[in-house]
Formats: C-alpha cells, sequence, structure tokens
C-alpha cells in the first residue's frame, strides 16, 4: 500500500481519517486521474467516466480508521492499492465529495474532547466612535494618523490657501471672507473628494496637488461639516449633538480649541501651521490668523517662509487675500505685526490637532 498523509490544522483535537479508495495502481496514471502527490481524485478526472473502460468493475472503499481515543488533529490518509480496481461506473467526484462531507461531520463531533465545554467565541468589539485616546477634544476618527494622510492634507490645505491669492474662488462664501474663514474654507475643501466635480466647483483650481486623504472625506467623516470645536474638554458621545462642534470658528476658536502651541520660532513650523497675533485694540475680534505654507507652489516664488492670509474684512472694506514672506514681516512698519519672538503681540505657531 502506498499512503500519503496531509495534516489538516484545526482548533481542538480530532481523529485519524484514513481513505482508502481502491482503483488502478500507478502512481502516475497516463491520464492523470491519479497524481503522485497523493490526491485521491485529480479535478480533471470529473465526469470522465469514459476513458475508464480498461478499469475492472469494483466498488470504491471509503474507509475512517478511529485510531486515537483521544481524537487528536487530523490526518487525512489516501492509500492505494495494486491489486485493487476502480469501478468505471463511480464517478470519482461523488468519491470525493463523500470524503469530504464524512470529513466535516467529524471535525463537528470532536471540536472539543469529551466532557470539556465549548469555548464561546468572544464578542466582536464594535467601532467606538467617540474615543479620544489623547483627550484633545478630537475623536480619534477624525485626526489624521497616517504620515500619507498627514501631508497629503497640508498640500491640499496650503495649495488651496495660496490659490485664493490669485484669484478667489466662486466657493468661498463672500460672507465668510476674513482671516479665520480662509483657514475654514482650505481645511474644509481639503477634506473632500477631488475629482471632476470639485475642479469644476472650484474654478482656477486645474491641479491635483495630491492623492485626497484616505482616512475619510468630508461627506463620510465623524464629524462631517462640522469640524471645528468650540470649547475645552475631551470629546465625549454627546458632543456633537450637543453643539461642541459648528461648521463656524472664529480665530480665537481656532487657537483656543482646534489647534496645539508649537512655538515661537518658525523652525519649528511646518507647511499647514497656523500664526497668529493678538490685537487687544480691536474690539471685535482680536484674534488674527495667518497659514504657513512653507514654499510656494505658484508664482515661481523662491523661498521656503511664505504665509498667505486674508486682512479681514468690514462694512467699508472687503479685505483681500495676501501672500507674503516672513523675513518680510519681520520688517514690517508696526512691529505689532512681526512674527518674532520678541513680540508679544505674536503668539506663535500652531498645529491643527487632526494633524498633531
Amino acid at each position: 500500500m502506498s499512503e500519503s498523509f496531509i495534516v489538516l490544522p484545526g482548533p481542538g483535537p480530532i481523529t485519524q481519517i484514513q481513505f482508502s479508495l481502491n482503483h488502478k495502481a500507478s502512481a502516475r496514471s497516463a491520464d492523470g486521474d491519479i497524481p503522485s502527490d497523493g490526491d485521491c481524485v485529480n479535478r480533471r478526472a470529473r465526469g470522465r467516466q469514459a476513458g475508464a473502460a480498461n478499469m475492472k468493475s469494483g466498488k470504491p472503499i471509503l474507509r475512517l480508521n478511529m485510531t486515537d481515543p483521544k481524537c487528536r488533529r487530523p490526518v487525512l490518509s489516501a492509500s492505494r492499492k495494486g491489486q485493487d480496481r476502480m469501478a468505471a461506473g463511480a464517478p470519482s467526484g461523488l468519491v470525493a465529495l463523500g470524503g469530504l462531507l464524512c470529513l466535516s461531520m467529524i471535525l463537528g463531533g470532536c471540536a472539543r474532547a469529551p466532557g470539556r465545554p465549548a469555548i464561546a467565541a468572544p464578542p466582536t468589539p464594535a467601532a467606538d466612535c467617540c474615543q479620544d485616546a489623547n483627550s484633545n477634544g478630537f475623536p480619534d476618527q477624525a485626526e489624521l494618523h497616517s504620515f500619507d494622510d498627514r501631508e497629503n492634507f497640508r498640500q491640499w490645505f496650503t495649495w488651496i490657501a495660496e490659490m485664493q491669492f490669485y484669484q478667489i474662488s466662486e466657493a468661498w462664501n463672500q460672507e465668510q471672507r476674513d482671516c479665520a474663514g480662509l483657514v475654514r474654507f482650505a481645511m474644509r475643501e481639503a477634506l473632500r473628494r477631488h475629482d471632476r466635480g470639485w475642479f469644476q466647483k472650484m474654478g482656477p483650481l486645474q491641479e491635483q496637488v495630491a492623492p485626497d486623504v484616505d482616512a475619510y472625506n468630508l461627506e463620510n467623516g465623524p464629524l462631517g461639516e462640522k469640524l471645528f470645536r468650540t470649547d475645552f474638554g475631551s470629546f465625549k458621545a454627546g458632543d456633537l449633538a450637543g453643539g461642541i462642534f459648528s461648521e463656524y470658528a472664529d480665530g480665537r476658536t481656532l487657537k483656543n480649541y482646534n489647534c496645539t502651541f508649537i512655538g515661537r520660532e518658525r523652525t519649528q513650523a511646518r507647511p499647514g501651521d497656523l500664526l497668529f497675533f493678538y490685537r487687544p485694540w480691536v474690539q471685535h475680534y482680536p484674534y488674527h490668523v495667518m497659514i504657513f505654507t512653507g514654499r510656494a507652489r505658484a508664482g515661481g516664488d523662491i523661498g521656503s517662509d511664505w504665509v498667505v492670509y486674508h486682512t479681514g474684512s468690514s462694512a467699508s472694506d472687503a479685505g483681500t487675500v495676501k501672500k507674503v514672506r516672513l523675513g518680510v514681516l519681520d520688517n514690517h512698519p508696526d512691529p505689532r505685526w512681526r512674527p518674532v519672538p520678541t513680540n508679544r503681540n505674536f503668539l506663535g505657531f500652531y498645529r491643527l490637532k487632526i494633524l498633531d
């Protein structure tokens, strides 16, 4: 008898199973029905009753040996005897099917040793959309955890902001065109799916600067359009319904609840970080924000210390978007606008919490 053994992995103990198929005695038959690797029946033999006329009448034998009283792991044994013959009228596919059926019955009965209770599978934990591991006020699902996602967001965010200097997009609501409004607009559009329809809506933006953020987009993200936190505290289940997140955030709200302080030295800044200034002489909106873009993407401008910002609007002045280097602002006629550590009105560089 020629035998080959195949060990079947399984979670619990099982018996030894021996399949003995009496057929033509050749480890390598001419038509490939008995492959030499020990398989009982080759796939090509299914339904091939014709061509087996040279086989004498007989019955295939399927034998199961319960050799291990402790029901160990399954061993499948396919045996061949030279003196036996497979019946021409018994399709080999049927024999294989019967063997698999018997195997499944035994696997079900020997999944555990006698007298041992079944071990229930642990329940699959539901996705916790409210988890805030770093207690920064944002759900973990809203943060960009991978390096690629953070870099792709930075490129979209800074590029969209910079392009408003050349031509303001009609997609930017006129009533929200101020310094914080530029941050909100660029952030929201950076998280969208940038397909053909998006480019048509944005107007002058016609360049695919980076892949889209992979973690989520604005349409299916955990915060939806309400990207901005409006109060202190870690994230809780009722924050979204309770109005803690909003579509709107002014400069103070961006700084206090949506950003992390990085430092007052520009060497610590990365593209997409924000600069804040505090102007106590301004009554209603004393906080002013700029977007640090690093290298300019348009206009062929040299240098790696560019910022983009909106000057702010009033009843008599709609304001405008400006693009300037930090080196130029260092020499601003009004020292309160200089982004240097010695200027007490300059609050420093901050990073959006979804990037931190």
